[in-house]
């Protein structure tokens, strides 16, 4: 595999430098959505339940405690409940909004990594086969030998780019699944939420 890369020539660097700088933001996306798994839909029912029965401080001293978009969201709903449904409701627009740019935060620039690593094995691919015809001008000879290492290096730089944007794109792909799988949770948590608001302050 190390001697492909150094086969491919100059173009296989900026390849892998692609690969890097998108495998980082995969990387920090994960870990920022996993550490926020912690607060569920059964932490919302956790919440519901200490609302109703001990009341709003305690829920929100537990909301305090945990970490991540269902924690935050149920925080902004029971800070608001004394306040009525509606205003509850108005608070948790605003923190939906704030964590749904949270969950998708950086997936531009995992986007673009897909889309530049192909382009530069491309471009190597068009710099080796200028190399090929560069060294049959000079050989006077378009005999396989003499144009192969040109070839070589389009191909290889080819290929390259297409893995890199593949393996990106699998990660790409699993990233966006947790942020699907999140989005659910966080609207019935909320909804859960608003219900027992609505029966706290209607009894």
């Amino acid at each position: 595999m190390v001697q492909l890369f150094i086969d491919g020539g100059g173009f296989m660097w900026p390849i892998l430098i692609v690969f890097i700088f998108g495998f980082t933001f995969v990387g920090e996306r994960i870990y920022h959505l996993m550490k926020g798994l912690g607060a569920d839909y059964n932490f919302a029912t956790d919440i519901s339940n200490t609302l109703k029965n001990s009341g709003k401080d305690a829920a929100i001293s537990k909301c305090d405690e945990a970490i991540g978009p269902v924690a935050n969201l149920c925080y902004a709903a029971v800070e608001k409940s004394d306040k009525g449904l509606e205003s509850a409701e108005k608070s948790l627009d605003q923190a939906s909004g704030i964590e749904m740019a949270s969950l998708e935060k950086n997936m531009t620039w995992i986007s673009l990594s897909i889309a530049i690593a192909p382009m530069f094995g491309f471009l190597g691919t068009v710099w080796g086969m200028i190399e090929a015809f560069n060294d049959i001008k000079m050989a006077n000879d378009i005999s396989p030998a003499v144009v192969a290492g040109g070839i070589s290096v389009a191909l290889l730089t080819t290929a390259f780019g297409l893995v890199v944007a593949l393996i990106l794109q699998f990660l790409q792909n699993l990233v966006m699944y947790i942020i699907d799988n999140q989005i659910v949770t966080m609207q019935k948590s909320t909804a859960l939420i608003l219900d027992s608001i609505s029966d706290k302050n209607n009894s």
